[in-house]
């Protein structure tokens, strides 16, 4: 699968076509369904074992592939299926994947590019647009603040000929989803073909951590640990923005 430039509707059938492919990498990053969890009885892939490791602090380390990251104690990790790699955890992992802000958990999580087959440019507008919707855009939730480190949209969508087609953002919010209020955090990386490819998964055409935990004056700063500390292929995220010209926490 070539990750080269594409034309105005890349191998899409137009702009439904376009849609439906976004969508695709939506589904196959967020693990929409019952893919995104293994069921009792399903055999072990060796090559993505789910390693634990406690600590004396509150939190333990969890690994899954080429990914690795914390996980504070009580929450339940699970390691993803399909064209990605990763892991989610919760105190309750079967409801994670609504991540309507109503549940606490995380999932850090990368998209094998040359397992999709899409071109890298479908990995920008996902990143760009409703990857993380159900939080940034829904009317249940609030968006904070955000932090765009890299922009360059592909010539198709009205970029540069050149254009490497990259994109990381890092973002903070709040939800409150029957009563309960919780605080979120979030960071996403589409590498195109701009620095960002020099670090973590060679094949990885998206990176997403995302992590939500019940509101409280620590939240902040145990969103930011968790995010911080997650890292793709021996690269941590501060790594991914000191790659991209970025500094790590938004102003």
């Amino acid at each position: 699968m070539a990750l080269g430039a594409v034309g105005p509707y890349p191998a899409s059938g137009g702009p439904s076509g376009l849609r439906r492919a976004i969508l695709g990498i939506v589904v196959a990053l967020m693990g929409t369904g019952c893919a995104g969890v293994p069921s009792v009885g399903d055999p072990p892939d060796l090559a993505d074992a789910l390693l634990i490791r406690p600590s004396s602090s509150p939190f333990s380390q969890v690994t899954v592939g080429s990914v690795r990251a914390l996980v504070p104690d009580g929450w339940h990790a699970a390691p993803v299926k399909g064209a990605r790699g990763g892991f989610v955890a919760s105190p309750h992992p079967e409801a994670w994947r609504h991540m309507d802000g109503s549940i606490t958990g995380m999932a850090a999580t990368w998209v094998d590019a040359t397992e999709v087959g899409m071109p890298s440019d479908f990995y920008y507008l996902a990143a760009t647009g409703p990857l993380l919707s159900s939080l940034t855009r829904s009317d249940t939730c609030r968006a904070e603040s955000q932090q765009v480190i890299l922009d360059n949209a592909p010539a198709f969508a009205a970029g540069d000929t050149d254009s490497p087609g990259d994109y990381m953002a890092r973002g903070e919010g709040t939800c409150h989803v029957g009563g309960t209020p919780t605080r979120w955090a979030f960071f996403v990386a589409a590498p195109g073909f701009g620095p960002v490819r020099t670090v973590g998964i060679p094949q990885s055409g998206l990176y997403v951590v995302v992590a939500v935990m019940h509101d409280s004056q620590r939240a902040p700063a145990l969103l930011d640990r968790l995010i911080t500390h997650t890292s793709f292929g021996g690269a941590m995220v501060s790594e991914f923005v000191v790659a991209a010209g970025g500094k790590l926490r938004a102003d």
